[in-house]
């Protein structure tokens, strides 16, 4: 039985798309083609695939067991080729606002030490997977988990928050705020990037929200507007010990819930080293934990 793998590759379209011209556009070839094709697999599997009665193509039971094991086939040549084109280029690190704060740069000399062969990229990603669904990154540091069953994720440990002010804020020489104090002062909006960030006017009882907010598209963005005096914002630890800033005052935030640190990778991995990439990050946090 000599099953190719462009016959499996359309039936897969054929049972996505639905109909034959949709699969032969998904596959840029003619939809005489499409049918050709169809038609040999079935001849070479002895059964038939795809019911025909309808305009629209549903899989028979037989299609759908082939089409099963077909995707995992696929599944597997893919993540086999990824492998072998991800040996001669870097390991790609993402993250949206910070690394691992003060772990970041102990991580960074531990794996240049240990693995010199393994180039090692520190990419920032101004969305919610750090790049992970586009594939522009091979793991990432997130401290929003997504909600995406392509991406794998795991708690690292958690970071008290912290208020970012203007430096000529009545609170921004204080040692400690709380959040009612933060919406209570000056009539400050609070700056967001939604997706990204960790804050929202939920970490406020309903009675002491902010006013106004205001959304900024990274991290760069919402540190310049807390500059120039022209709103306040709540973050992680990290996010201040990776971007001090002129103009700006971190302050602890005593009554806010900690935010969660997560370690993030593709359900099918892009980088050969990515479980030795993943056990190095444990272990310095482990040890500066």
């Amino acid at each position: 039985m000599d099953v190719e793998l462009r016959h499996l590759r359309t039936l897969a379209a054929i049972a996505e798309e639905g109909t034959v011209t949709a699969a032969a556009a998904r596959l840029h070839v003619t939809q005489p083609a499409v049918s050709r094709t169809l038609a040999q697999l079935e001849a070479r599997v002895g059964v038939r695939l795809v019911d025909r009665s309808s305009r629209h193509l549903d899989l028979t039971r037989a299609g759908e067991t082939l089409l099963g094991h077909g995707r995992a086939i696929l599944a597997h040549l893919d993540a086999a080729l990824a492998d072998t084109r991800a040996h001669d280029r870097p390991l790609r690190l993402g993250y949206t606002c910070a690394v691992l704060g003060q772990r970041t740069v102990p991580l960074l000399r531990s794996w240049r030490r240990s693995r010199p062969h393994v180039p090692l990229e520190v990419v920032r990603q101004d969305n919610h997977t750090a790049g992970l669904a586009t594939g522009a990154t091979d793991v990432a540091v997130l401290r929003t988990a997504p909600a995406d069953p392509r991406i794998r994720t795991e708690a690292l440990y958690t970071e008290d928050r912290v208020a970012a002010l203007p430096d000529d804020h009545p609170l921004a020489d204080r040692d400690r705020v709380r959040l009612a104090e933060l919406t209570s002062g000056p009539p400050l909006p609070l700056a967001l990037w939604p997706g990204t960030g960790t804050a929202s006017v939920d970490l406020w009882p309903p009675a002491q929200r902010p006013d106004r907010t205001v959304d900024v598209h990274n991290v760069d963005e919402w540190l310049h507007l807390i500059a120039m005096g022209g709103a306040f914002g709540v973050g992680a630890a990290g996010t201040a010990e990776s971007h001090g800033h002129p103009g700006v005052r971190f302050v602890p935030v005593e009554d806010a819930p900690a935010a969660t640190v997560h370690l993030a990778r593709p359900a099918h991995p892009t980088h050969p080293r990515t479980e030795e990439f993943l056990a190095a990050v444990r272990e310095v946090v482990g040890t500066q934990g």
